[in-house]
Order: structure tokens, then C-alpha cells, then sequence
């Protein structure tokens, strides 16, 4: 089932995603729940699931603002360099790391489906990275690896836009190129089929149509379970955190010369089984 959090007549609602449209279960769930969010912590996904059972749509995409499918996501981590071809790209002749590379997000730093990622005017190097995103939908801290993926509550689509020249402002440390307000996106929902342990994802993005990334989830270094276990030790986890599991090979940074995104460019980010997140390119509004 795809759940999804969207913006219609006024307000700001969730609901499930069909192929004629959104339902919307904010209302049916008669305030019980104030968001999606709250619906994941109360463990309550697949009951209120139920109440679009042989429902018709109430409102068509066309008629919708997507929005973040959990809004204000608790904790946002991500990890990078996870696919295998990762370490050429960026010219490593090291030997992989034993335990991966992570760095977190705000929720301010991401747009919803439909919506502009924002160009800044301190950098015109502004890329992107087709991610797939955990959403965490139980609590745990120090959890087993044969566990891990029961805590997930389902996956969404992330892309993980960086400003390239931001991130080598300081020796260790990425976290400027990666939190510029509206600088990446995430949707257009959560897919919430449970996770096999064999999962395969084929990832692809696409700028203006040209397909830029084409990978899939055979190629992780860390695998779901193995990031989730990892983090926990750490962090508790709680529902609706948010894990971005890494980008493949082919951003705009490693072309020669690099390919900066720019404004009006459209981006298409496409990963089989959950859906496709679409967003244009904008420049900041001047202050």
C-alpha cells in the first residue's frame, strides 16, 4: 500500500495512493490521527490502510500538493558511498571501509513530489542523487540484524541533492552541501510491502529526459539490514525516522566537465516497486 501526505482544499491530509488518486483518510480516521507520522508510532498503518478498501478516490493527483510523505521525520540519516562502484568514481584507491559513511538531513532541506528543488545563490553547483529511503516504523535501539528490517515501516524515494562546492568547505565534515533548505526532495510515498531479505531495487534518474543513473540494490556495500543494525547502536530509532541508503555512479559531478543542475531542468527519479519522484529546478527568490 502506498501512503502518502498531500496538501488538498486548504488543508493538509494522508492518505493512500491509487491509480486514480488519493484517499483521503485524515478525514475517515475522524481526527484520530494529526498525520501520518502519528499513524506509524501508534503501529496503526495496516488497520487505517483498511478503511480505503473499495473506496473511489477523492481527489486526483492533478489536484493534490504532494508534500513529504512524514513531514517532520525526527531523524534524517544518510549514508553515503554504498554502491560498489562508488569508490572509482570518486578516484579511491583505498580499501573499503568497514563500517559506512553517514551524515543526517533536516526536513527542511527536502521538497515533496512536484515541488522545485531550490538552486541557492551562494553555488551554482547543485547536483542530484537517486536514493531509496528507509522509513522507520518501529522503535528499537541496538537492534539484531535478523530484526532489522521488521523496524522498517516501508520505503520511499529520496533525492539527495548537494551543493558539491559546500561540502569541501571544511576538512571532515559534509553537512553545509547537504542541508540547504529545498535542496532535495522526497515521495511521492511510502511503499509499505514488508521488505524480503533477498529485496531487489533497480534505481534511475533522469535529467531532461537524459538518463543519468542505472543501477540496482544488487551493487549496496551495506545492506538495509546491516545500515539499520548499525545506526541503532548508536541512535534509537524511532517511527518515522528516515534512512537515505546511498546514491549509484553517475551525478553530475563526475561528468568532465561537471553537469551542474539548473533552473528548468526536470528531474525524474525512478526506483522499481515503489514509484517515481519528479521535481523541477528553481532558482532562490532573492531577499
Amino acid at each position: 500500500m502506498r501512503f502518502m501526505t498531500f496538501r488538498a482544499d486548504g488543508a493538509t491530509r494522508f492518505g493512500v495512493a491509487t491509480h486514480k488518486g488519493a484517499v483521503d483518510l485524515f478525514a475517515r480516521c475522524g481526527g484520530e490521527f494529526a498525520d501520518l507520522k502519528a499513524v506509524i508510532e501508534a503501529g496503526a498503518l495496516e488497520r487505517v490502510g483498511k478503511l480505503a478498501a473499495g473506496v473511489d478516490a477523492d481527489y486526483s493527483f492533478a489536484d493534490v500538493e504532494f508534500l513529504p510523505p512524514i513531514e517532520r521525520p525526527g531523524k534524517i540519516f544518510c549514508v553515503g558511498i554504498n554502491y560498489s562502484r562508488r569508490n572509482a568514481e570518486y578516484g579511491d584507491a583505498t580499501p573499503q571501509a568497514k563500517y559506512p559513511n553517514l551524515f543526517m538531513r533536516t526536513p527542511e532541506s527536502l521538497v515533496g513530489h512536484r515541488g522545485n528543488i531550490v538552486r541557492p545563490h551562494v553555488s551554482d553547483m547543485l547536483d542530484y542523487e537517486v536514493e531509496i529511503g528507509l522509513v522507520v516504523g518501529k522503535a528499537g535501539r541496538y537492534i539484531a540484524r535478523e530484526n532489522a528490517l521488521s523496524h522498517v515501516a516501508g520505503v520511499t524515494i529520496v533525492n539527495e541533492g548537494t551543493l558539491r562546492d559546500w561540502l569541501a568547505h571544511a576538512k571532515l565534515n559534509v553537512t553545509q552541501g547537504k542541508n540547504f533548505d529545498n535542496s532535495g526532495s522526497i515521495g511521492p510515498w511510502i511503499e509499505t510491502t514488508p521488505l524480503a531479505p533477498d529485496y531487489r531495487f533497480e534505481l534511475r534518474s533522469w535529467v531532461n529526459d537524459e538518463l543519468r543513473q542505472d543501477d540496482t540494490t544488487d551493487n549496496l556495500i551495506w545492506r538495509f539490514d546491516f545500515i539499520v543494525n548499525y545506526i541503532s547502536q548508536f541512535a534509537t530509532l524511532k517511527p518515522g525516522d528516515v534512512i537515505c541508503t546511498g546514491t549509484p555512479t553517475g551525478a553530475g559531478n563526475y561528468f568532465k566537465p561537471p553537469r551542474w543542475l539548473k533552473p528548468g531542468d526536470r528531474l525524474k527519479m525512478e526506483v522499481s516497486g515503489i514509484g517515481v519522484l519528479e521535481n523541477g529546478v528553481a532558482d532562490e527568490a532573492k531577499v
